[in-house]
């Protein structure tokens, strides 16, 4: 998948009954449906049954089970409330008669208000990068299990700023700066492009929180499952721009990484917040 319109033809669900939608699955080359994927389709479902003019602003997710890649997902959309301002949803993804997601989602009706917000960290811009896809090209015959990770098709370009080597046997320290853009244009429906940067948001949130181990075990030998994941968004975008995606990791412990990270346009406004929790293993 290279293009952003099969991704969306991906994100679009296939009504099946009032408040139930139903869809496929991404066949990521790690055999494990992708918990973007099932971000965003949860986001799309329950956009279909809220009002118009009302935007997400925050969802709240817990990933519960592994999704089988070769079973269709069925979303349950529960109408918690419509009211004056703000529309509440709850969400649970299902295969197999089984729960595998679940989400809580806020919209809100676009308001004035309080404006603030942190600066944008200075680092190098997107055009003095070069995409993750070549980076990887240094690991193919050293590290064939690493390049494939990184080198399959993707919508969305990936341009890191620091420079991360898996293979020096070193610890890096827990952060990370990467610009993100869809590879075509979208049209101007801020309903996508949220849910675009829902499914883009899972990119290299847990890895950030393996960086300090790098000397102690190689990322290959590592299983990272997410658990959770939180996301607020606070101004308009597009993601068919680039869009700085910062992340730290203040704490990994119990066999759990933490991940924050926040989201500039290139403009420096904040545009987005993401927290994310997720299981970090070393392989049997």
């Amino acid at each position: 998948m290279d293009n952003v319109h099969e991704l969306i033809d991906l994100l679009n669900l296939e009504k099946i009954e009032e408040n139930i939608y139903r869809g496929e699955n991404y066949q990521a080359p790690w055999k494990r449906v992708f918990g973007g994927q099932v971000l965003a389709q949860a986001l799309h479902a329950c956009y279909q049954t809220v009002p118009e003019g009302r935007l997400v602003h925050s969802m709240h997710a817990y990933f519960i089970l592994a999704g089988d890649i070769g079973q269709p997902i069925i979303y349950d959309v529960d109408r918690i409330r419509d009211g004056g301002s703000f529309t509440t949803r709850r969400v649970v993804a299902i295969q197999k008669g089984t729960p595998i997601f679940s989400m809580g989602a806020s919209f809100q009706s676009v308001q004035e208000g309080l404006d603030h917000q942190i600066s944008m960290p200075n680092v190098p811009p997107p055009d003095m990068l070069i995409s993750d896809e070549k980076l990887a090209e240094v690991f193919k015959e050293a590290a064939p299990e690493i390049y494939r990770s990184l080198a399959f098709p993707r919508p969305l370009e990936f341009r890191p700023v620091e420079k991360l080597n898996p293979l020096a046997g070193k610890d890096y320290p827990p952060y990370r700066h990467v610009w993100i853009k869809a590879k075509n244009p979208l049209p101007d429906d801020i309903r996508l492009h949220q849910t675009i940067l829902a499914y883009a948001s899972d990119y290299n949130l847990l890895t950030t929180a393996t960086l300090p181990h790098w000397g102690k075990v190689m990322p290959n030998e590592l299983f990272l499952a997410s658990l959770d994941h939180a996301m607020w968004f606070h101004r308009s975008f597009r993601i068919d721009e680039w869009l700085l995606y910062a992340l730290d990791s203040p704490s990994a412990s119990n066999a759990r990484g933490f991940t924050r990270g926040n989201v500039f346009s290139q403009d420096g406004q904040l545009v987005a917040s993401v927290v994310q929790e997720g299981l970090i293993r070393k392989r049997d």
